[in-house]
């Protein structure tokens, strides 16, 4: 397989005679993939049951004899308007009980029986036309599952969470047990008492949302598992995918990666943010991780500016091909835009293309070419490796995303900020990070970091317990193993099983004033304090550091203390711990110490394992992958490739 480079091709925008054109500018530019059909549901079916197919066939036979390949899409990601206008009832509800209705995108309950039956007959139409076209690569499923509605709250979806609370627990009398419901009055006599957590007077049952999250990222699974079920019967040669978006809260991507045959992401950075390269570079390794370090799709990003931002800034010279590189290094094997020819008309008109509205004279084009060239020179050696070097591990959890951050708790502590701060630090010194299930496999890892694993099973805290008494080296950090898997307190000092682990037990939390993280877009400020919000002194970290966000009460049992809190009310208590534990050690950390002293922690661990620290500047990657070793500096947006062929910058 080659190193795929292309993007959304969207035919139906334009008239016939620009095809023609297209195919030559896409074997000008080294296009070898086109994604087609997303957005054509109204098009293939412009009435119920009619379908027009002739369009299509003409454009993937002008792709195909113009040497581009085909990822296929299904194109039931926005139902078309005669759908919605014969079945109000399949439009998706919000919690306050507002109806969506069409006119934008997305516009459909994923527990719709009438949603799942039309788009089923129309992937079945599609996949028996096109299973056997010479220009067939890959089969896309929808688009974006949950980018716009995530969550569903109409009757159709209430019937729908009843079974799958029915299914989870069998009993009324076990679901009033897992979620606390002698709480507030909230017992259930069956299961056709309970509803979603629509509008509620306030604070609302925490395992209810939690099930209601589970449960939605559930649902839009079944959709994809529905249409996947033809296009296997149909096709069952050909691969499918749907496309990602990183770090998408609604959607559990460690289950849905499973279903995929090969991992694919939408990838926004804002060009004009300075955190956006260590943010990209975070969200790339969980597309690795998903599958187990497989190759991965970049499927969209942006040639320049995006379209949804209060302030949409074009890339800079270079930049779009540094990102690409660090895509590329961190184990993508195709690298696609949305889109290929810049929307004259609709919402996304000034979203950038690939061929922007000015034409091939401009420098979006120039170096739309040159990348193209650049990849095909690569394809032969790169495709299908891995990436390299020393490895550490973060573990990842959308049960403690979920939970952490609901109301009610101690303080708001947006989840991604510790593992933002965690992966930065690591890359820092020049590891490689992947990230990992709390149950999943860790032996490979000779380090594994644990932030804030607010929600965590018996077995699950069991298995970093046995991780580190097998040899391995484990850091946890404040807001782990707080409550089960239901999300009752573990009492006694919160931690579980850790508490032998780590050797440690907390009387008391302590949140600390200052900033607790500000979201811009898909960005993560991780460290937006001026003003640190707690000062910890100790060796192992430097001397005397700043910390934020967190703090509390903790007392070492079989722990030794390397460094304490030295601020008012806090003075004195332990910050950062270690306990030896069988042949390894785990290290408990109460708060988010400064990026300085968390590196300097970091580097005494990983000294321990043998592994090289190789300190990498700020701006700057460097990683292998394959044959070769990527530099790439995200501040001046050069790339340097060494390995089985010359540098190249």
């Amino acid at each position: 397989m080659p190193l795929w480079y292309g993007g959304d091709y969207n035919p139906e925008q334009w008239p016939e005679e620009v095809w023609e054109e297209d195919v030559r500018l896409m074997q000008r530019a080294g296009v070898n993939l086109a994604t087609v059909g997303v957005f054509s549901w109204a098009k293939l079916e412009p009435r119920d049951g009619e379908f027009d197919f002739g369009w299509l066939d003409r454009i993937l036979d002008q792709l195909h004899e113009g040497g581009v390949r085909v990822d296929l899409a299904t194109a039931t990601a926005s139902p078309p308007a005669w759908l919605a206008k014969m079945h109000p009832e399949m439009l998706p509800v919000t919690a306050e009980g507002t109806k969506l209705w069409p006119g934008s995108r997305q516009h459909y309950c994923p527990s719709s029986p009438v949603y799942r039956e039309h788009a089923r007959r129309l992937v079945t139409a599609i996949a028996e036309r096109y299973a056997e076209h010479p220009a067939l690569e890959l089969w896309h499923v929808n688009n974006e599952y949950g980018c716009h509605v995530s969550r569903c709250y109409c009757d159709a979806s209430a019937a729908a969470f009843r079974g799958w609370l029915e299914n989870r627990y069998s009993t009324v009398e076990a679901l009033n047990e897992a979620w606390g419901t002698a709480f507030w009055s909230q017992r259930y006599d069956s299961f056709d008492e309970v509803l979603p957590p629509r509008a509620a007077p306030t604070f609302q049952n925490p395992t209810q949302l939690l099930d209601f999250d589970r449960f939605s990222s559930d649902e839009l699974l079944a959709c994809y598992r529905a249409e996947v079920e033809v296009l296997r019967r149909v096709s069952p040669d050909v691969p499918i995918t749907t496309n990602f978006m990183g770090f998408f809260k609604p959607v559990d991507y460690w289950a849905w990666a499973k279903e995929v045959d090969v991992v694919a992401d939408d990838s926004y950075p804002d060009p004009a943010d300075p955190d956006a390269p260590a943010y990209a570079a975070m969200q790339r390794d969980l597309m690795r991780s998903l599958r187990g370090g497989q190759p991965w799709l970049l499927m969209e990003q942006a040639p320049s500016a995006v379209n949804w931002r209060q302030r949409n800034a074009p890339k800079a010279a270079g930049q779009m091909r540094a990102w690409s590189y660090q895509a590329l290094a961190r184990g993508a094997d195709g690298i696609l835009y949305f889109q290929w020819r810049q929307s004259a008309a609709g919402a996304e008109k000034f979203h950038s293309g690939m061929v922007p509205h000015s034409g091939t004279e401009t420098r979006v084009w120039r170096e739309i070419e040159e990348l193209g060239q650049e990849l095909a020179a690569l394809s032969d050696s790169l495709a299908g490796t891995r990436v390299g070097g020393d490895k550490a591990a973060i573990v990842l959890d959308w049960d403690s995303w979920w939970a952490i951050e609901q109301p009610a708790s101690p303080t708001a502590l947006p989840y991604l900020d510790g593992i933002f701060a965690w992966h930065r630090s690591l890359t820092a010194l020049g590891l490689t990070v992947d990230f990992v299930q709390a149950d999943g496999p860790l032996a490979d890892y000779p380090v594994v970091v644990v932030p804030s694993l607010f929600v965590a099973s018996d077995a699950q805290l069991q298995h970093l317990h046995d991780y580190a008494a097998a040899g391995g080296r484990l850091v946890v950090t404040h807001h782990t193993g707080i409550l089960d898997e239901n999300l009752h307190v573990r009492l006694g000092g919160y931690l579980g099983r850790l508490q032998e682990t780590l050797g440690v037990w907390i009387e008391e939390f302590s949140p600390t004033a200052g900033a607790i993280g500000v979201y811009e877009g898909a960005v993560v400020k991780a460290e937006s304090a001026e003003v640190p919000a707690a000062r910890l002194r100790g060796d192992v970290l430097g001397g005397s550091a700043a910390a934020s966000s967190w703090g509390e009460v903790l007392h070492p049992r079989s722990a030794s203390v390397l460094a304490e809190f030295a601020h008012a009310g806090l003075e004195g208590s332990p910050a950062v711990t270690v306990n030896e534990i069988g042949d390894g050690a785990a290290w408990y950390v109460a708060t988010l110490p400064e990026p300085s002293a968390r590196e300097a922690l970091l580097s005494a661990i990983v000294e321990q394992t043998g592994m090289t620290i190789e300190r990498v500047p700020e701006g700057q990657e460097v990683v292998r992958r394959g044959p070769y070793t990527f530099r790439i500096d995200l501040v001046q947006n050069t790339v340097e490739v060494e390995g089985a062929v010359d540098s190249e910058d």
